[in-house]
């Protein structure tokens, strides 16, 4: 079983060029929303780091068994826990541009939204969707896909990222989320888009060097290479998962 974990601001749509490019049926694979993000959060969820990775493990476990595990943006960062906390529910994982660094401290909006009343602000402005569709393109996201994505940021998504980023001090990590790494599973691999401006090659290179992860580095593409080279991004899959058997 192979199990997608989107990110931040993103819903499972992100996946499905990927999803073609790799030839999966709905038996193959599974990818749920994050709580929050286009669907219901479970009673009394907070949205926290923590949470979401325990969430990430029940998906795991419901899986039936040990899977292939792929992820992007804050799927990156809570793939990379629940391998390392669960490294028993893990065939291979592979990360892309995002991984948990004790020293990158967070892209400007994430300190932004880790900020309370700035973050509430900065919030309101993505209620204008035409603007904000224009500031995720030119961050990077293919504008078709920021075109399906932005109807779904309600205020429920707005509220869960400003918690989550707020429960990791914007993108600060430290203690048992980056100690833990050392935990990490054999089978592992970075796919990085190079001219990422939120998550810069140089923070994929020092993981890769620090944990002996081969790094697949996309030219010419962003944060979202996953989606926009995914023809690229199956078959670096494919090759991993052979491994990994």
């Amino acid at each position: 079983m192979i199990l997608f974990v989107h990110g931040v601001p993103d819903t499972p749509v992100l996946w499905q060029p990927l999803v073609a490019a790799l030839g999966l049926g709905p038996e193959d694979y599974r990818a749920p929303a994050l709580p929050g993000f286009g669907t219901e959060k479970p009673p009394g969820f907070r949205s926290t780091k923590d949470e979401y990775a325990s969430w990430l493990i029940t998906q795991m476990e419901a899986a039936g068994g040990p899977v292939h595990i792929v992820g992007h943006d804050w799927g990156a960062l809570l793939t990379l826990r629940a391998a390392s906390l669960r490294p028993d529910l893990v065939k291979s994982w592979c990360v892309t541009n995002a991984v948990i660094d004790p020293d990158y401290s967070g892209h400007r909006t994430a300190r932004m939204w880790a900020t309370p009343l700035l973050g509430e602000f900065v919030m309101l402005n993505m209620r204008n969707k035409p603007r904000l569709i224009e500031g995720l393109v030119q961050g990077g996201m293919p504008r078709e896909l920021a075109e399906i994505e932005v109807p779904h940021i309600d205020k429920r998504m707005r509220q869960s990222i400003l918690s989550l980023y707020r429960s990791a001090i914007g993108l600060r990590f430290s203690g048992h989320w980056v100690d833990d790494l050392t935990n990490l599973p054999k089978h592992g691999q970075l796919f990085w888009g190079e001219n990422d401006p939120f998550v810069e090659l140089p923070v994929a290179e020092r993981f890769s060097k620090r944990h002996g992860t081969p790094l697949h580095v996309e030219r010419g593409t962003g944060h979202w290479a996953c989606h926009d080279r995914a023809e690229n991004f199956a078959a670096v899959l494919k090759a991993l998962w052979q491994k990994a058997g």
